[in-house]
């Protein structure tokens, strides 16, 4: 099943309070007075789709806003790689997506229950909505994007995406070459200042590793006097002095054999006295091995002292890490390499460059071939279409011009071309000055593309300005058609439109408790009838049997 919009539901957005619409597959239309809020699902759709999110849109009286939308179809499973690529739940048959912000500021998204980016989400509401509003019209006159036109109808997006990758790749590769091949003098200024760097720090002999040894040391040896004091001390306490530990305790082991030979039951003690002798005369000896062994050496502290120093300057300069300091002198050196062997260098580069120009101009004519068969057949798609919409005679043309030089999109141009009316000449869109005019040929450029088009949802907003009788019709029969290979929703004032919709949606305005509420509710039947009526004037027995004609006729 293809995907739809099944559940839009919006809470403290504006007039909206609580509203959760419903949605089937087709074509929806959504009417309502001037000012009742219809721009308010529009509103939604743009933050679902990674808009900016204004919090003076938080409902009055509210902190907080929240727009969730459900999209269901197994179409949905094309976008898991690339969801689990930006750590999301992949989709079975269902993909929500929920934002929220408040007036405290800030805001969160969520795809799949995951908390996620701005830009995630927008890159993934661009495969899921098309939303052409009254304005957007003037994304027509930008060449980029009637390029764009061109190549979703020619299918060309996996060959222009290898055609950018290698005109990526010869950038890079003539960004190198000119960076190699700068000036003599800059050259060997760069190269001097290379090899002082790399001998510096080469002159070092550092070791990664060896500052954290090389500190140690240095508080061992720079303390060793004092540590000398201390062992020494406690040896001569243990033993050395006249009335030293074991010289007392030698006493006190001679009462204990005394004793011992009255009472034999404390031997124990006796041998545990022994012991303890024997430990204390242990330590006393290593701790004089330990204080003989200690080095005073003042030149091996200045060394010391030295290296650390030298270690500092070298992380000031180098990085703030020996390891860092080490990995500098090996960039540098590859770099120095790289100037010292700058010919073979170039030359490995040319022939680069010239390897991956070959393969990007072959690219470029592949992309070409396929702009070229498709530019006529969208041509006359679109004149096609645009007949449908009343321009009986208009004539429409996609021209490619080949460009001087490549450019990232290739090796042409397009200029869309049109004449509403004939006797005159084809003209760039940027002349044509009705609104009425180059909104319908928005509706003709995207009905022409609608079969080619992977995008479910179209969203229309008032893209019917400006025209009016046997057009509107025509603008209601073409939506009529696009709801047959994508689900559509249209904002409209114009009843033509409205009554061919295969569902039908009323937003109101009310006034409840002092506080102005907008809602959204299905109309079918009378109440359908009686809307189209007001659409065309009012609710007279006349505009009820012309809502009436309507509905039968585009049912």
């Amino acid at each position: 099943m293809a995907a739809i919009l099944t559940l839009l539901r919006i809470t403290n957005l504006a007039l909206v309070e609580e509203l959760e619409w419903h949605l089937a597959q087709g074509f929806t239309a959504v009417t309502g007075e001037t000012g009742a809020g219809k721009s308010i699902i529009i509103g939604a759709l743009q933050l679902l789709l990674g808009e900016r999110a204004d919090k003076s849109l938080i409902r009055t009286g509210t902190d907080l806003c929240t727009v969730e939308a459900v999209f269901s179809g197994n179409d949905l499973e094309k976008l898991n790689p690339q969801l689990v690529e930006s750590g999301i739940e992949p989709c079975e048959n269902d993909l929500i997506i929920k934002r929220s912000f408040s007036t405290a500021g800030g805001t969160r998204q969520f795809i799949n229950g995951s908390p996620t980016t701005l830009s995630v989400l927008k890159n993934l509401g661009d495969e899921l909505v098309d939303l052409h509003g009254p304005h957007d019209h003037q994304s027509l006159l930008s060449p980029d994007r009637q390029l764009s036109l061109l190549d979703s109808f020619a299918r060309a997006e996996d060959q222009l995406a290898e055609y950018r990758n290698l005109y990526g790749q010869l950038q890079t590769l003539l960004a190198e070459h000119a960076a190699l091949n700068t000036a003599e003098t800059a050259r060997e200024q760069e190269l001097d200042l290379l090899r002082h760097q790399t001998t510096e720090i080469k002159s070092a002999n550092l070791v990664a590793g060896e500052e954290e040894e090389v500190e140690n040391r240095y508080k061992l040896t720079a303390s060793s006097k004092r540590l000398i004091e201390l062992a020494s001390a406690i040896a001569n306490k243990l033993s050395e002095t006249d009335d030293s530990v074991l010289s007392q305790l030698a006493e006190t082991q001679r009462l204990l054999r005394e004793l011992e030979k009255i009472d034999g039951s404390i031997a124990q003690f006796s041998s545990a006295h022994a012991a303890a002798v024997v430990e204390l005369s242990e330590i006393a000896r290593e701790l004089s091995t330990y204080a003989e062994k200690l080095d005073l050496d003042p030149e091996q502290l200045a060394a010391l002292e030295q290296r650390i120093s030298l270690f500092e300057t070298l992380k000031r300069k180098y990085g703030g890490s020996i390891g860092e300091v080490i990995a500098f002198a090996e960039r540098a050196a590859e770099r120095m390499q790289k100037i010292e062997g700058r010919d073979a260098e170039l030359q490995r580069l040319v022939k680069e460059i010239e390897n991956v120009r070959a393969q990007m101009k072959r690219a470029g004519e592949t992309l070409r071939k396929l702009r070229g068969k498709a530019a006529p057949k969208l041509s006359e798609n679109i004149r096609r279409n645009l007949r449908d919409l009343g321009f009986r005679q208009s004539e429409f043309e996609a021209k490619l011009r080949t460009l001087d030089e490549p450019r990232p999109n290739g090796f042409d141009s397009v200029e869309l071309l049109f004449s509403p009316n004939p006797g005159e000449p084809l003209k760039p869109l940027r002349a044509i000055a009705s609104s009425g005019e180059i909104s319908r040929l928005m509706l003709a450029i995207k009905s022409a593309l609608a079969a080619h088009d992977a995008i479910p949802l179209l969203v229309f907003d008032e893209i019917d300005t400006n025209v009016g009788g046997e057009i509107a019709h025509a603008v209601g029969a073409k939506m009529q058609t696009l709801g047959r290979d994508h689900q559509v929703i249209c904002i409209t004032h114009l009843p033509q439109v409205a009554a061919t919709a295969s569902a039908h949606f009323v937003v109101t305005k009310d006034v409840s408790r002092g506080r102005t509420f907008s809602n959204l509710r299905e109309v079918s039947g009378n109440s359908r009838q009686e809307e189209i009526a007001r659409m065309l004037g009012g609710k007279s027995e006349s505009a009820l049997k012309l809502a009436a004609s309507l509905l039968k006729k585009d049912v």
